[in-house]
C-alpha cells in the first residue's frame, strides 16, 4: 500500500470509530456534507476539484488523499488535480507549495504516473517552507 492509500485508510478508520462513538456528531457533519455538495451548478468532478485545492490549502494529507481518490473516482486527471493544486498555492502562498509533495503523491497512487515531478524525493510529511 502507498503512503496516501494508508493515509486514506487511516481516515476511513477513524470516520468508522467516531460513527461508533460519537454517531449523532458524524451523522450531523455527514449529512452537511452531502447536502453542500448536492447542488446542481457543478459537477461532483468539478466539486472534488475544487476539494483537493482546499485540501492542499488547509495542509491536510488526509483530506489530500480523500480528495485525490474521490476527484480521480469521478474522472479527475493528474494534471486536472495538479493544476488545482497551484491554484492552492496561488491563494495560500508557500505553505502550500510544500504541500504539492503529498498531492503528487496522491496523483501518482490515484491517478497514475506520467510526469516528471513524480520522482521528486521526500518523507511527503509536508513540513518545511
Amino acid at each position: 500500500m502507498g503512503h496516501m492509500a494508508g493515509k486514506l485508510e487511516e481516515f476511513h478508520s477513524l470516520l468508522g470509530a467516531l460513527e461508533k462513538e460519537y454517531p449523532e456528531e458524524i451523522k450531523g457533519f455527514l449529512s452537511f456534507m452531502k447536502k453542500a455538495e448536492s447542488g446542481p451548478a457543478l459537477s461532483a468532478k468539478q466539486k472534488e476539484i475544487i476539494s483537493v485545492a482546499l485540501a492542499v490549502a488547509a495542509q491536510c494529507e488526509w483530506c489530500i488523499a480523500f480528495h485525490v481518490s474521490a476527484a480521480v473516482s469521478q474522472g479527475a486527471t493528474r494534471g486536472e488535480i495538479v493544476e488545482a493544486g497551484f491554484v492552492a498555492v496561488v491563494m495560500h502562498g508557500g505553505p502550500a507549495l510544500t504541500y504539492l509533495k503529498p498531492l503528487v503523491d496522491a496523483a501518482d497512487e490515484f491517478a497514475g504516473k506520467t510526469g516528471k515531478i513524480s520522482q521528486v524525493s521526500g518523507s511527503g510529511n509536508g513540513a518545511g517552507a
